[in-house]
């Protein structure tokens, strides 16, 4: 019998209430959800709560709606009183008010789709939607709910257990340099505010992406910094030295900081740290990483970082229920003693419910881990010589594979993520596959999905977005697997079907 069984449109992966992923099992349905087509939509029972509104959240809203005289407007629900503020000032409106009950906060404003999008969009750049769990909590209180969601949780203090972790898989630090973030793009977001109010004292404003990113760390460069005109740099190829040497001699006196993931998502790029830590020491430029995509646990990028950004959603929260981060300040840093300062005025609450969820799993990661690294090789190997694969990229590609064993912690540490694309129709593909499909990665359970499509479905819909993909070594039809925990050999019969 193999590990895999299709899993229908929108079902939640894994199946608790609060799991992060949806099932997507087919391009049609990918294309559908992009589109949001009602045939689609009303599949939909969640999904990554960034960019679906939790069924918990909308239920909430619709109870303060209908308790707060509020018909006819739209409500949008926050993480802190200071983040439906910060939401309010971002729109700019004198239509949106502030709403609170008891500790669940947002704003609202008459109905208007303008300003609704913005402010979703808004809340999934800077990771400061409501917590599921919260949402939960407060349908409790009011009597909208009978009884909570069962699950296992941690009996103890918390978050001296997550800090704990973190600090140990990083080596370099004790639990206070790690700071907690209700997401890892809430993580990403304060640290990029702190280190641009530091730096624009100093008359520095301007940013550099280094590399193909995370759609949302691309947003907050190009929409939050000063004049993002002027202020937003981006070296695509994360290898050309020569390149990043000329714009740091050209304008290194104006260049605030540089955010790279290390490897990138999705083309798992690793470039030559030492090289580039020492090319932003050099210029004072503040150098934040994130080693997400591989883990702090395969890993060591903090010795090279002033901080570390990293989501605790992927490897940590391995049941693929939790929705957390992490800033860790690396107490070498010339920076060092200002982050420690700053940022917890920067980054928003996590919720309690969160944090005992995530401690009883995050003991779990290092096996985990372990497990993925021994399978990871063989479902490359399989995909690497096989006819059907037209590309393939994981942390060992020939042009990474000398940059990442640098800072591997072992050999061995691969990590969970592979993308390829294969040398037919990728629907054709897609479909046929048996694995679980839907966003998100570092899960016990593997999955895969068509990165591009739900990541720059604007791109990947015109032509001049395919030629701007083009140029950056991007393919609409590169799929991201990541590796989960079942046999390697199921992984393998699943896609070897598939490719048949």
């Amino acid at each position: 019998m193999s590990a895999f069984t299709p899993i229908p449109l929108g079902q939640r992966i894994p199946a608790s209430l609060h799991g992060v992923s949806c099932s997507l099992p087919t391009m049609r349905d990918v294309i559908g959800y992009e589109e949001k087509h009602p045939e689609v939509m009303r599949h939909l029972t969640s999904g990554y709560p960034r960019f679906v509104v939790h069924p918990f959240a909308k239920q909430a809203a619709e109870h303060l709606v209908r308790t707060q005289n509020l018909a006819g407007q739209s409500l949008w629900l926050t993480s802190s009183a200071r983040a439906a503020e910060r939401l309010r000032n971002h729109l700019g409106s004198p239509d949106v008010k502030l709403i609170e009950d008891g500790l669940l906060t947002g704003v609202s404003f008459p109905d208007d789709a303008t300003l609704s999008s913005r402010a979703k969009t808004f809340l999934q750049h800077t990771g400061m939607f409501v917590s599921s769990r919260e949402a939960e909590d407060y349908l409790l209180r009011v009597g909208e709910l009978k009884a909570p969601v069962e699950e296992k949780t941690f009996d103890g203090y918390a978050p001296a257990c997550v800090k704990g972790h973190v600090a140990r898989a990083c080596q370099h630090v004790t639990s206070a340099d790690v700071l907690l973030a209700p997401s890892g793009m809430n993580a990403i977001y304060a640290a990029f505010r702190v280190a641009a109010d530091l730096q624009r004292a100093r008359g520095r404003t301007r940013w550099i992406q280094l590399g193909w990113l995370y759609l949302d760390t691309i947003a907050i460069l190009q929409k939050f910094t000063d004049q993002p005109a002027v202020d937003y740099l981006f070296q695509g190829n994360v290898f050309n030295l020569d390149a990043l040497n000329k714009l740091f001699a050209e304008q290194g006196d104006k260049i605030a900081g540089l955010i790279t993931e290390v490897p990138t998502n999705p083309l798992i790029q690793t470039p030559d740290l030492a090289v580039i830590r020492d090319l932003c020491r050099a210029h004072d430029v503040i150098l934040i990483i994130d080693p997400t995509i591989a883990s702090p646990l395969n890993i060591d990028v903090l010795a090279f970082a002033d901080v570390m950004v990293n989501s605790l959603t992927k490897y940590a929260a391995s049941e693929g229920d939790v929705i957390m981060g992490a800033v860790v300040v690396n107490p070498q840093s010339p920076h060092a003693a200002d982050f420690r300062a700053c940022l917890p005025g920067e980054l928003e609450p996590v919720y309690s419910r969160d944090l005992h969820r995530l401690a009883a799993q995050i003991g779990d990661t290092g096996e985990i881990i372990a497990q993925i690294n021994r399978t990871a090789p063989a479902v490359v190997e399989f995909l690497r010589t096989h006819p059907r694969i037209k590309s393939l990229r994981w942390s060992h590609h020939p042009a990474s594979r000398e940059n990442y064993l640098k800072i591997a912690r072992d050999p061995s540490a691969l990590g969970s993520m592979i993308s390829f694309e294969v040398d037919m129709p990728i629907a054709r593909f897609y479909d046929r596959l048996r694995l679980p499909k839907g966003p998100s990665f570092g899960m016990k359970s593997t999955l895969i999905c068509p990165f591009i499509y739900l990541a720059h479905y604007d791109l990947v819909t015109s032509e001049s977005g395919c030629a701007f993909l083009a140029s950056n070594g991007l393919s609409p039809e590169l799929l991201r697997l990541s590796i989960g925990c079942e046999p390697a050999a199921d992984i393998i019969a699943a896609l070897a079907e598939a490719l048949a």
